[in-house]
């Protein structure tokens, strides 16, 4: 049985939740260089706090709980975000992918703009994996898990090459980011994530509907599935002409009219 605050209100928190996060983590990506610093402190603050409301939510199964770890878990992620964004946390190479490098050469390139990035955020999810294992809530855990999960399809499919580019939120310093993105065409690889990602968006949602109405799993298990839908749609914008900038544009003040590429 559906229940509101079961599972509407879960869902439409992290609906919420995720849009003004992600505005919020775009407007200060885009403002002036020299705000990098002192972003980057408040995020890593952010950061900490995160990491200190999963570990002590992780104590109670309640539903008050349930939504302090997925908070926890989405102010760990932005922190990581940002610090990739702004250029604290990347990889070794910081310049456009060579026009000659295909195949593995060209995979290479494309790891070394970020090799240190992913590897904080694996070595991120396993700690908090490790924090929270075998406690009662498990929420933060699984958050970041699943959106560590869906970003590397993502990342994985824009490499490989996707029908739709949207680049209305990538810094202008990161312009270079482009020529690692292969051709505008849909791939095998676009049509087994969207059915990956749906199927696992179907199965959380199935567990959440399960679990008895107003309960903490209903609640903790219908938060992940709002990050299981968003995470699905956003591989069906990889295949559909959708422009991140229309529904953040208003976080991207003084950029004028952005183009897909």
């Amino acid at each position: 049985m559906v229940s509101l605050y079961g599972h509407i209100l879960p869902l439409l928190a992290t609906l919420v939740i995720w849009f003004v996060s992600t505005g919020l983590v775009a407007w200060l990506d885009n403002r002036p260089r020299e705000t990098f610093a002192r972003s980057l402190t408040l995020a890593a603050l952010g950061g900490m706090v995160g990491l200190g409301a999963i570990v002590v939510s992780a104590r109670f199964a309640t539903i008050a709980a349930a939504y302090v770890a997925l908070l926890g878990a989405l102010l760990v992620w932005a922190w990581h975000e940002m610090s990739f964004l702004m250029g604290a946390v990347a990889g070794p190479r910081r310049g456009p992918c060579p026009e000659d490098a295909t195949g593995w050469r060209r995979f290479v390139h494309a790891a070394n703009v970020l090799i240190y990035h992913e590897i904080a955020l694996v070595v991120t999810a396993l700690i908090l994996v490790g924090l929270s294992w075998g406690a009662p809530n498990q929420t933060g855990a699984i958050a970041f898990a699943l959106l560590l999960v869906m970003r590397l399809s993502t990342k994985l499919n824009i490499f490989a090459g996707v029908p739709n580019m949207s680049v209305d939120l990538l810094p202008p310093h990161l312009g270079y980011l482009k020529s690692y993105f292969g051709p505008r065409r849909f791939r095998p690889w676009l049509a087994l994530a969207l059915a990956a990602t749906s199927a696992l968006a179907i199965w959380l949602g199935l567990r959440a509907f399960a679990a008895p109405a107003d309960s903490f799993a209903a609640v903790s298990m219908s938060l992940v599935f709002g990050l299981a839908i968003l995470g699905t749609l956003e591989h069906l914008f990889l295949a559909l002409p959708f422009r991140d900038g229309a529904l953040w544009g208003w976080a991207l003040p003084g950029r004028g009219k952005r183009v897909k590429i």
